[in-house]
């Protein structure tokens, strides 16, 4: 009797050892599981799954097109990866991740990354796209008409939202069509070529377009192109330079003059003069040499770097000086009606910040501000003109806004003080001052400290106040970049990139990431203090 229960128990230990059979038996509850949750939910599965793999295709199509290897095997990698967390059973806990993981990506890790990389780059006015596209561009820009040219009759056709001229050989009557982008090509009739003929009232109505159209009489660029002013007569046009792709080489044909691609996206003559617009290229660390080494630069970042640190600790310093004491004050119980006056203390927090800074931007107007001619009795003070009275604006409105957020904070951490280790210091003798200083506030620092680390990084960050009140203003007048005495690194990175007409999407990109280095290094550094004062106490 006991020698098939053996041989029962040893099978079972066989199959319970057999990796392959264990594999099977959880594929198969896992499936058993999927099943059970009801067709709807594959269904509803499916269908989100499909949408978005169409949309991924479409997207890996269009980076295949404009030759975006790296981002579309990114995503094509990415979807099949979705696939399989949402169809292959079991995996729970990563159907739960990952849409939080694919928004993470989106939107943090590639805005970061792509970050760093216009960091190393040229891209800016005059450099934000292909040289092929610049090599086009500045032929077009550069056409004149070529004197005793034929008559091209044309007609103007339009596919897929783009507009075509239709153009007739003036010697043989035969056909062609073509854009901006496709030089021309012979057609039968353009109607059978898929393109829809305007009529004269679609012409007029489109006259702008039209007009723009530069249509390439073949690959060759040098040859020229077919422009038209009415939309029934074209004529050739030739550009005054001239391309070389063998040399690699823009000459200009009325003055000689030669320009060479040498490595900094923009065809150069001998004597450094530059032709635009250029291409965007790889220029490695030169975007953070020209911060600190070009004096045009150098001087306003140095200044804005000092305001930024200044502005950013004052600012935490006085607003929680400020919320301290209200909440000290309004934390006695002997005060009446303190749950009203806090009300009050909290209204600025309920107001959005930059409508704010708008209001106090015309109070503090020279002629016409509240500040000056009501509480002043009418005087003159430039206090969005002067460097120094600008800073003391700023720190006024930011003592304003920040105080509220600190009197809540400070309430909190001191109604959590417990009340015996308070009275443990008065018996021991310990007076008021004494009770703050050596029980209460290192006590209270251990609940607030992280705040305000928090409270300094906002601040060093805080772009609405400083653009609001005074746009960084009053500007520097020996900076090459727009901006003043009361910008902070955010609003200069705002400016450089997106404001004037000379826009530097490289430098602001570089100036980003050293904000973030700033920002890091000392949240890093904070956070460590704030745990050895924890230890402390």
């Amino acid at each position: 009797m006991t020698i098939p229960t053996l041989d029962t128990d040893d099978r079972a230990s066989d199959r319970r050892a057999d990796p392959a059979t264990e594999r099977r038996r959880r594929r198969a509850a896992a499936f058993a599981d999927a099943a059970s949750a009801g067709w709807k939910v594959w269904l509803f599965k499916i269908v989100a799954l499909g949408i978005v793999d169409a949309m991924a295709i479409y997207a890996i199509l269009v980076l295949v097109v404009q030759e975006q290897w790296v981002v579309a095997g990114a995503i094509a990698v990415g979807v099949v990866i979705l696939n399989a967390v949402y169809l292959i059973p079991g995996l729970l806990p990563a159907k739960y991740l990952a849409p939080g993981l694919v928004f993470l990506f989106i939107f943090q890790i590639f805005v970061v990354l792509y970050t760093v990389y216009i960091a190393f780059t040229n891209y800016g006015s005059g450099h934000n796209s292909t040289k092929e596209d610049a090599i086009t561009s500045l032929l077009q820009q550069s056409q004149t008409r070529v004197e005793d040219s034929a008559t091209y009759p044309v007609q103007i056709a339009t596919r897929d939202g783009e507009f075509f001229l239709v153009v007739e050989d003036p010697e043989t009557g035969d056909l062609s069509v073509g854009g901006t982008e496709q030089p021309l090509e012979s057609v039968s009739s353009p109607e059978a070529a898929g393109y829809e003929v305007l009529d004269f009232s679609q012409i007029l109505a489109n006259q702008a377009e039209i007009g723009a159209l530069a249509v390439p009489l073949d690959d060759d660029l040098n040859d020229g192109y077919l422009r038209t002013t009415d939309g029934s007569n074209a004529y050739l046009f030739q550009s005054s330079l001239e391309w070389d792709p063998v040399a690699d080489t823009m000459t200009d044909t009325e003055t000689g003059t030669v320009y060479r691609d040498i490595g900094t996206g923009a065809f150069t003559a001998d004597d450094g003069t530059e032709i635009l617009p250029g291409w965007q290229v790889w220029v490695g660390g030169e975007n953070f040499v020209r911060a600190v080494t070009e004096e045009s630069i150098r001087g306003p970042f140095i200044a804005v770097l000092v305001w930024t640190f200044v502005f950013a600790f004052l600012s935490v310093a006085t607003t929680f000086v400020l919320g301290l004491f209200l909440a000290i004050v309004f934390n006695d119980p002997k005060m009446k009606s303190r749950k009203y006056y806090r009300v009050i203390l909290i209204l600025p927090y309920a107001f959005p910040a930059f409508l704010s800074a708008l209001i106090w931007a015309g109070m503090f107007n020279q002629d016409f501000g509240f500040i000056n001619q009501v509480l002043l009795g009418g005087a003159s003070i430039p206090w969005l003109l002067d460097p120094i009275l600008a800073k003391v604006a700023i720190l006024i409105v930011n003592l304003w806004l920040g105080f509220p957020y600190m009197f809540l904070v400070c309430t909190g951490a001191l109604q959590s003080i417990p009340d015996d280790i308070q009275e443990a210091g008065r018996v021991d003798g310990a007076g008021v001052w004494q009770v703050f200083r050596h029980i209460k506030f290192p006590l209270l620092l251990v609940s607030v400290a992280p705040l305000l680390i928090s409270s300094f990084a906002f601040n060093f960050n805080n772009f609405n106040l400083v653009y609001m009140l005074t746009n960084g203003g009053p500007r520097f007048a020996d900076a090459s970049i727009n901006v003043g005495p009361t910008a902070i690194l955010i609003s200069m990175v705002y400016k450089v990139p997106f404001v004037g007409a000379n826009r530097d999407y490289g430098l602001a990109s570089a100036f980003s990431i050293i904000i973030f280095i700033l920002v890091a290094v000392i949240s890093y550094v904070s956070f460590r203090q704030t745990k050895v004062l924890e230890e402390l106490n």
